[in-house]
């Protein structure tokens, strides 16, 4: 039997090695997609991120945090053939439960879905939004409402 080698890769945000598997390389991605093309400086995000909802224990691939230290986008990744259906927009949305973002990032690489939280006549929900938003604009979508 061959000894497999294992890969690592550099993860900015643990400030380590970590293991390179398929969703790792996602969340490696999107961490520089979040850092260069959306303006989120690394200290500002998370990842592997524990929180208790109820008895359960959860694990956010990446949170990013406003400039007060509260949670202002949570991100799902999963591996490039995970097709992302209603089943991974459901776990956001569990995560979100405790988190209470602005943001929902859902990618597999190959596609990402963004949520914006809006808020209207005192209802609040999350809409499927084209746009993809920089860090000043994820922190101001609720004083927009």
């Amino acid at each position: 039997m061959q000894d497999m080698k294992k890969i690592d890769i550099w993860d900015p945000l643990r400030k380590k090695d970590v293991p390179l598997t398929p969703e790792e390389d996602v969340r490696q991605w999107f961490i520089g997609i979040l850092n260069k093309t959306m303006k989120v400086p690394l200290h500002m995000m998370m990842s592997e991120v524990g929180f208790r909802l109820g008895d359960k224990k959860f694990r956010a691939d990446i949170i990013v945090y406003g400039r007060d230290a509260s949670p202002v986008a949570v991100v799902e990744c999963k591996r490039k053939e995970t097709a992302l259906g209603r089943e991974v927009l459901d776990q956001a949305i569990r995560y979100n439960m405790v988190l209470n973002v602005n943001y929902i990032f859902i990618t597999n690489a190959t596609n990402t879905y963004i949520c914006k939280k809006s808020t209207k006549n005192g209802l609040t929900q999350y809409v499927f939004t084209g746009e993809i938003p920089t860090y000043n604009q994820m922190m101001s979508v609720c004083s927009e409402d």
